[in-house]
């Protein structure tokens, strides 16, 4: 494990951040709309996301760049600017931070299936090691591979984010099966900690997909396979869809009050994916005090 996060973990669990599309929504992304666009054509509404988590504690926050890759991006007004994209995320989180958080750069999945045949391995790796280059250059602390569920995709995320020397944290997505205690393509939480690792994560863990009650098992499973850090990021809860739009019902109290379970499982970061706020970073420091 780098020195850096050695560092960054020696007082305990490190608190992230929370999710980023649904504070978008919230400020007005469109319906439809790609988040990561947004670093170009709302930079305004990202910068108050990334400020609201570093404003709620954070020690640590993403950037809006999880989709920012040339297969998602394909079709749009904007796919020609990927790298732009990119940069401009870190920058944006970078300037929020301001030196009382560490960034780091968001990688997500292409939406494309690799065995379903709707991409390649060539442009799969493409896609990523363009990404990564571009995160990289406008220099995250490190990168989080995040929300995978095919462990194949998930392996060449990590290696292209690996090849750009930064440390990487490697993410699988856990909602399926009888017991939501694997990707939608069967991968458990050992197979995910040991293949994420041979590939190159320094951190390895599960974000998305579902509330934050199951993922203390997870959690727990994931410390077992391993003495690395261990990442986590639940929902707040599964959504139900009002007016059009996702509504999480979950609270920042309810969310928190599992905190210390997910400390004693192990986890070493401990955040909020998809429909939780900085009311809920905050409730999370406050259940940790």
């Amino acid at each position: 494990m780098t020195r850096f996060l050695q560092t960054l973990l020696a007082e305990g669990p490190v608190i992230t951040d929370g999710a980023w599309g649904t504070q978008l929504q919230a400020r007005g992304l469109p319906s439809g709309e790609l988040p990561d666009v947004w670093n170009l054509t709302g930079a305004e509404h990202v910068a108050q996301v990334a400020q609201a988590y570093v404003d709620a504690g954070s020690q640590v926050i993403l950037t809006n760049t999880f989709g920012a890759n040339r297969l998602r991006l394909r079709g749009h007004p904007l796919a020609k600017q990927v790298v732009e994209i990119n940069r401009r995320g870190v920058e944006l989180s970078r300037r929020a931070a301001a030196g009382r958080a560490k960034v780091f750069a968001s990688l997500g999945p292409t939406g494309r299936l690799l065995v379903a045949g709707e991409t390649t391995v060539e442009e799969v790796r493409a896609a990523f090691d363009e990404q990564a280059k571009a995160l990289a250059d406008a220099a995250p602390d490190a990168i989080v591979v995040e929300t995978m569920a095919d462990l194949a995709e998930a392996k060449l995320a990590v290696a292209a984010a690996c090849a750009t020397g930064l440390p990487v944290v490697g993410c699988m997505v856990f909602n399926a099966g009888k017991n939501k205690d694997r990707t939608i393509m069967g991968v458990t939480p050992e197979e995910a900690a040991a293949a994420l690792l041979e590939a190159g994560a320094e951190v390895v863990g599960g974000n998305c997909g579902q509330g934050i009650a199951n993922y203390v098992m997870i959690c727990r499973r994931l410390r077992a396979s391993t003495d690395r850090p261990i990442w986590i990021k639940p929902n707040a809860g599964l959504p139900s869809v009002e007016d059009g739009r996702p509504v999480y019902h979950t609270t920042a109290e309810e969310f928190a009050s599992y905190v210390p379970a997910l400390v004693q499982a192990g986890a070493n970061f401990i955040g909020g994916c998809c429909g939780t706020t900085p009311a809920f970073i905050k409730a999370i420091i406050q259940k940790l005090r």
